[in-house]
């Protein structure tokens, strides 16, 4: 266990974001194999399978948000069950999305962005409503620089007052410009902990997350395993070679190389089972050096080409 940058969160190496749970259709290659039946009392019993097996490995960060369907729900509802609080666990969220997908995987459209204060006057009093004191990160998903969000003076004083009662507050950010936001919230201050992709794929935004580690923001990295790219399923030669010379797996080596940055507090893992969870928490008994370092650089992508390839992944 570490804290989450300056705020004093306690959160533990690997975090459970829990995107592919809490709805019927995600972007993560083989989904739909996860998650099986997706009537919601079984999905909700299947996201509490995992997440008793977060906590059993010692997982301690948990990553929820307003689009990923009913993941607040059911994170709600598992930590009313356990008996967990704030002392045992912490617990984010995240606001700017409306889940519209109706529970369908072949909807056109699975999330409407708005990052706006009315969006987040409304979906705040929702997170509220399901997660109450146990919410201690609240932050804007998929921020931009170009957005306005960071600079918006309505969206600015409601966080603020939200700040003031002890809600730590971050931003997510998304796209090939990632930099570019990080650098902006920065400026304008008022954050406590940033949340990007960065992973063997796109790489682009680690010096500014650097940046923002030096300055007190607690630091979570989204999509280290690319959305399954980074996996077995991702057929991904060099990463599969390199994994079976360390005895260990693409994706545990994977989340390994996020792991190793010394920037960093929390890799997320997006898991939709039990066992995929603990093939991704093998991570942390993995060796990163240079060695590994330089021979995997070649999977490194222009961010432009990251983002596009990540845009043509199907709902599953």
């Amino acid at each position: 266990m570490s804290a989450l940058g300056a705020t004093g969160l306690q959160v533990s190496p690997i975090g459970l974001g829990l995107a592919a749970l809490g709805r019927p259709g995600y972007i993560n290659l083989g989904h739909a194999g996860d998650v099986g039946d997706t009537h919601v009392e079984a999905m909700e019993r299947h996201a509490h399978d995992v997440l008793d097996a977060a906590y059993t490995d010692a997982v301690r960060y948990f990553d929820a948000a307003r689009s990923y369907g009913r993941a607040e729900a059911f994170l709600a509802s598992w930590l009313d069950q356990r008996g967990f609080g704030p002392d045992d666990l912490t617990v984010g969220s995240k606001w700017g999305y409306t889940y519209t997908a109706d529970w369908r995987v072949d909807a056109e459209v699975h999330e409407v962005k708005d990052l706006t204060a009315e969006t987040l006057r409304r979906q705040l009093g929702e997170t509220r409503a399901l997660l109450g004191g146990r919410l201690e990160l609240y932050q804007i998903h998929s921020a931009t620089a170009d957005s306005g969000v960071l600079d918006d003076p309505a969206v600015r004083d409601e966080l603020a007052r939200l700040r003031e009662t002890g809600v730590f507050i971050g931003f997510t950010t998304t796209g090939p410009r990632q930099a570019d936001t990080i650098e902006r919230a920065l400026e304008v201050g008022g954050f406590d902990a940033v949340q990007s992709t960065w992973n063997l794929h796109e790489r682009s935004a680690g010096a500014a997350l650097a940046a923002a580690h030096e300055a007190g923001l607690g630091v979570i990295i989204k999509e280290a395993v690319a959305n399954g790219r980074l996996t077995a399923r991702g057929d991904n030669a060099l990463l599969a070679e390199a994994a079976r010379e360390r005895g260990t797996t693409p994706d545990a080596l994977a989340l390994a190389a996020v792991v190793a940055q010394p920037w960093v507090d929390v890799a997320l893992s997006g898991a939709s089972s039990a066992d995929m969870l603990r093939s991704n928490l093998a991570a942390l008994d993995v060796a990163w050096d240079a060695g590994l370092d330089e021979r995997l650089g070649a999977l490194a992508e222009p961010a432009e080409e990251y983002w596009e390839t990540r845009s043509q992944l199907p709902w599953n």
